[in-house]
């Protein structure tokens, strides 16, 4: 009889929970749904004309398909191609640095024998509180640095972050110390601990710590409006910045001086480089998926 009421009682908290269940799944639903839909106006305003954008807004299906926006986007396809090789060597470049320095900085933070890892995680901490503004910065990377039209200057003063080795710190101290120990007494110096058992068991905070610098290095736009003088050297963000306020001025101009010009598209235009720009971002996010929560959650519980 008892084994018989314990699978009653399973059964009637099967039944209890299904009906959670099932809300919780609607209601992820609709949140997924919430977040898609302006995705999807987005591309549906980039493959609309102008004129319908401007007479009857956005929606969720174009009225009339158009590409002139994207051939505006691809006018001159030669530039697009190095703005993308420009960015990616950015992104590529800044963020095996950004990581290859937060980890060590973080290894070295972590380790409970560092007698001054408090100081120095207080120098860390203190400048991400009161920075210095952008001039400080501009004199720093132009004028002591010389890196004036330079990629580097794109690189650098983004490649460290205060909160990004906490992170990882957090992260590093979840691992058991005993793994050190046994590493310690076969024979392992430091780094040999710290590429061969930290770097592995620290996936999920590399992807999601990765994840975030990629993100700011390919979004990035204001270093190469103060730094770079080449049009050769623009990343792909300040390349089509610099098209949109080009049709933007066109737009102006005309205006003025009563002159239409309707076949220059500007808002369907903006769309179309937001889905220029976020495509290999949105490509690169299911590859650290399955990382990235765990590495968010265990990095900021932690203490």
């Amino acid at each position: 009889e008892k084994p018989c009421l314990g699978k009653k009682k399973i059964q009637k908290k099967k039944k209890k929970t299904e009906p959670l269940t099932i809300v919780f799944y609607i209601v992820v639903f609709l949140v997924a749904v919430i977040c898609f839909v302006p995705f999807w106006m987005i591309v549906i305003g980039s493959l609309s004309a102008e004129s319908d954008i401007i007479q009857y807004g956005y929606a969720l299906w174009p009225r009339n398909f158009s590409l002139d926006s994207y051939k505006m986007v691809f006018m001159i396809p030669a530039r697009i191609v190095q703005a993308y090789k420009v960015s990616i060597t950015i992104t590529f470049t800044g963020t095996f640095l950004s990581l290859f320095f937060s980890t060590m900085a973080a290894f070295v933070l972590m380790r409970k024998d560092f007698r001054y890892r408090n100081q120095v995680a207080m120098f860390l901490y203190f400048p991400s509180i009161f920075s210095g503004g952008m001039l400080p910065s501009y004199l720093l990377v132009v004028k002591y640095l010389g890196l004036k039209d330079n990629i580097w200057a794109l690189i650098l003063p983004g490649m460290i972050s205060a909160w990004n080795i906490f992170l990882l710190r957090n992260f590093m101290s979840d691992i058991p110390d005993s793994i050190m120990e046994s590493a310690k007494l076969d024979g392992a110096n430091d780094f040999q601990i710290f590429t061969r058992l930290y770097l592995p068991l620290s996936k999920a905070g590399l992807a999601t710590i990765g994840l975030f610098t990629a993100l700011g290095y390919w979004n990035s736009w204001s270093g190469a409006m103060l730094y770079i003088n080449s049009a050769a050297k623009f990343p792909l963000q300040y390349l089509l910045y610099s098209m949109l306020a080009n049709v933007q001025g066109l737009r102006e101009m005309a205006a003025a001086s009563g002159v239409a010009m309707p076949n220059l598209p500007s808002e369907t235009y903006k769309m179309a480089m937001a889905i220029v720009t976020t495509g290999p971002i949105l490509l690169l996010y299911p590859f650290v998926q399955r990382y990235f929560v765990k590495g968010i959650t265990v990095g900021a519980v932690k203490g």
